[in-house]
This record gives structure tokens, C-alpha cells and sequence, in this order.
């Protein structure tokens, strides 16, 4: 391969890169631990504005602190308090309409005095929208304003030029995180509230996704009567392809189940197909599941059995089906 010779050389050797590197992090790291101190009385004030909160909270900033404000708002809404983003410039053409009298605006300015943020603020005094600001600077004309002022200033920042927002970003969004974070505890929020803002995570299908989602039921069960031969049973099992087949009396209770592996040792072991009855061979009081079971405690039930699939019962009358590979195709392993 040719050497690209318009390919820009860097001006720094590993060492240095190395070293560089770590003291962004390094900067960052501290710019953190400096936040500390400032979970104080204007914090639990936020948490209790945000918690009492029966209309909506918007979250807006500018620039770069427009992305963080962007990802405070998913985080607090995927956590249960209901958030959205507002970008400041179409709040100022329209947009500021969509809040009303009881809500919250979160701002996110480093340096407080971001003017397309400033020209929104009589807008947000004449609507009586609860104001937080989240500012390096608490004496700027957003902090002047704000209702509760959150100070995430930080010494410097980890940019050597001191100019692109790298530290104070870091510091509003670990102080957004921790705003979620504590409003989700107090929420008493759970696994189960989470999933189901999230159901189509993996989480949300661990956490949601029953065994009655994933099974087979109806005439897709594989099944048969006890009397049945062991070639009509293989013909049920490989028409259904689940690997198996139940054997069920008349009203539908379960007596056995008979599997791919049954089969392999029946043929080794010479067993007339044709004449041959499957309740001979089948597994009796086999393994089984309930269709109000979440999916993953069927995972959890096939491997500690060392089973490929499962058939569901509710008082012993067969239900549904369900393999290995069906988990597997609704994201569930």
C-alpha cells in the first residue's frame, strides 16, 4: 500500500499523547469530585421542584450545552420523571408554547448568559414556569433569574487552549445524572418501571416478555395420544419442528413428552418405529413451565435442566410449547 502523503503527521510522540490524554481525564475526574460539596440545600430544592412537578419538564441549552441538556432529559425520562428537550432557538419562534403555568424548565449554560437563553426568560416569567439553572457561573443573568441556581463551575477546563467546553460539560452532566438518579430513588422506581420505558432493550424483554408471548399454542403444539406409534409421533415432531412432542390424554393432561435425543437412542437401541407405542418411550412428568412465567425464567429452567424446550401447563393441561431457539429470536438470551 502507497503512503498517503496528505495524510496530517502528529506533532506529538506516543509519550506525549499518552500524557495529554490522562491529564483530560485527570481535569475531568476532579472537575467531578469538586461537585461534591454542592448536593447541598439548592439540590434537595431541584430534586423537590422537580419531584413535584404535575406538568411537564423541559430541558433546554445551547451549543454544546444543548447536547448534555439533550441527555439529561432522556436519562430523567427513562427514569421516570417525564422530561423532553427544548431547543432554546424554537422556543424562542413558537416552541415556548408548548409549556404552561406548573411546569419546569432545567437551563444548562456554562457561562449564564447564552442570549438566545436570556431573550426566553420574560416568556418563562409570563407563563409562572418554575426555573432551575445549571450554570458555571451563579452570578450571570440566568442564575440572577433562575428560581434555584445549581452551581457546576469548574476550575478549568481539561482543553489546553482553555476554550472548547470539556470539563464544565462533564460537570453538567454528572450533575444531571445525579439529579435523575436521586429523583429515581425517590420515585421508588423499579426493574419493572424501567422496562416497560424501555420495551424494545433488551432489558425491557428480560423484564416484561412472558412465557405466553414466545410459546407455540393451538394446533402449532406438537402432541399426541399415548397410543400413538412411534412413527406417527415422528411425523408430529418434525411437522411442528420444536424438537419434541407432548402425550396427552383426552382432556389435554400431560403424561410425558418425547425428544429429539429419545428418538437417537430408540433408533440405537433397534426399536420398531411401525408397531412400537410412544408411551413406552416417553419421559414421564416432564419438566414444565407456567404461561404467566416470565420468558427469562424459562432460559433459567432449560439450562438448569440441560433441556431444549419446554411445554407449558396450567393444571397439568398442556397449553403451549416452546425451544430454545424461540427465546433466542424474541432477544430474550
Amino acid at each position: 500500500m502507497k503512503p498517503d502523503h496528505n495524510k496530517p503527521t502528529s506533532q506529538l510522540s506516543p509519550s506525549e499523547m499518552r500524557r495529554l490524554a490522562s491529564d483530560v481525564l485527570r481535569t475531568e475526574a476532579e472537575a467531578i469530585e469538586q461537585l461534591l460539596p454542592r448536593i447541598d440545600d439548592a439540590f434537595l430544592q431541584a430534586c423537590d421542584c422537580l419531584l413535584g412537578c404535575q406538568g411537564r419538564i423541559a430541558v433546554t441549552g445551547i451549543g454544546k450545552s444543548g447536547h448534555i441538556a439533550g441527555k439529561i432529559a432522556a436519562t430523567l425520562a427513562s427514569t421516570g420523571t417525564p422530561a423532553f428537550f427544548l431547543h432554546p432557538t424554537d422556543a424562542g419562534h413558537g416552541d415556548l408554547g408548548m409549556l404552561v403555568s406548573g411546569d419546569v424548565m432545567l437551563v444548562l449554560s456554562n457561562s449564564g448568559e447564552s442570549e438566545e437563553l436570556k431573550s426566553l426568560l420574560p416568556g418563562i416569567k409570563r407563563i409562572g414556569v418554575s426555573l432551575i439553572t445549571l450554570t458555571g457561573k451563579t452570578d450571570s443573568t440566568l442564575a440572577r433569574h433562575a428560581d434555584i441556581v445549581l452551581d457546576a463551575s469548574v476550575s478549568k477546563e481539561a482543553c489546553p487552549l482553555g476554550l472548547a467546553p470539556t470539563s464544565s460539560t462533564t460537570a453538567a452532566l454528572a450533575m444531571g445524572d445525579a439529579l435523575a438518579i436521586t429523583l429515581l430513588e425517590a420515585r421508588g422506581f423499579t426493574n419493572e418501571d424501567f422496562a416497560r420505558a424501555h420495551p424494545s432493550g433488551s432489558l425491557g424483554k428480560r423484564l416484561l416478555l412472558r412465557i405466553a408471548d414466545v410459546m407455540h399454542d393451538g394446533a402449532d403444539i406438537p402432541q399426541v395420544p399415548p397410543d400413538t406409534t412411534l412413527m406417527e409421533a415422528v411425523v408430529q415432531m418434525t411437522e411442528k419442528r420444536l424438537g419434541m412432542v407432548a402425550i396427552v390424554d383426552q382432556q389435554d393432561s400431560l403424561l410425558g413428552v418425547f425428544t429429539d435425543g429419545d428418538l437417537r437412542r430408540a433408533i440405537d437401541e433397534k426399536y420398531d418405529l411401525a408397531t412400537t407405542r410412544i408411551d413406552q418411550l416417553m419421559t414421564p412428568d416432564p419438566v414444565t413451565i407456567s404461561a404467566s412465567a416470565l420468558a427469562t425464567e424459562g432460559v433459567r429452567c432449560m439450562q438448569e435442566h440441560k433441556i431444549q424446550g419446554l411445554l407449558v401447563t396450567e393444571n397439568n393441561r398442556l397449553t403451549g410449547a416452546l425451544n430454545f431457539q424461540d427465546l433466542l429470536q424474541h432477544g430474550v438470551v
